[in-house]
């Protein structure tokens, strides 16, 4: 039988000794390498174009979402496994926008990383229930347009609808009309409300 050519990107070296010991256990998987930052797990990824990529979320300066975008970029049929010891559901969302076909968590056990290179690897999605879990209690944000971002963080410091139409030049129902949409997409109630969850989702840091 063909071995699963695995390779494996984490900034934590004693984490990529630990996978490869536990992987290299597996007689279906092979690892064929490994990178101890996003830069490197990209330039690993395009050399050696392993049947699966197991990618840490969490790195400095090249994060998992962002190598796997870079990847893809290059070699588009790339399979990419994401693993964290800490997710929320919009640093999912981000690893899934950018082409991650799964995700599980790091304190998954050997049998569900076997699980889940082999449903990856097979051309599948793979979640673990820990992250169906994350995503289904606290789902991504959604987008919400320029305007409504404007608006929003002009609400966020106390102006009123009169006071944001006069600031951006456009007329208090129009403002209105942004806010309402923008309280729908949130699934929020009222300004407090919407302001509030935009803070919770960092919507105004981008």
């Amino acid at each position: 039988m063909e071995k699963t050519r695995v390779l494996l990107v984490d900034d934590h070296t004693v984490m990529r000794i630990a996978l490869a010991s536990l992987l290299g256990t597996c007689g279906e998987i092979e690892v064929v390498g490994d990178a101890s930052d996003g830069a490197g797990g990209v330039a690993a990824a395009l050399k050696l174009r392993p049947d699966v990529i197991v990618m840490d979320l969490l790195m400095p300066e090249v994060d998992g979402a962002e190598a796997t975008r870079r990847i893809l970029q290059e070699w588009p049929d790339a399979k990419v496994l994401v693993l964290t010891t800490l997710g929320t559901s919009d640093v999912f969302a981000k690893a899934f926008e950018c082409g991650a076909n799964g995700a599980i968590m790091k304190s998954a056990d050997l049998p569900e990383l076997r699980t889940a290179i082999a449903t990856i690897a097979a051309g599948k999605r793979y979640l673990s229930p820990e992250v169906e879990q994350i995503l289904s209690d606290d789902p991504p944000a959604p987008q919400l347009s320029r305007r409504q971002l404007e608006i929003l963080k002009l609400a966020a410091r106390g102006y009123s609808n009169t006071d944001i139409s006069s600031a951006i030049g456009i007329s208090a129902p129009v403002v209105n009309e942004h806010l309402r949409a923008a309280f729908a997409k949130l699934g929020a109630a009222n300004r407090t409300e919407a302001v509030a969850i935009a803070i919770r989702k960092r919507l105004f840091e981008s």
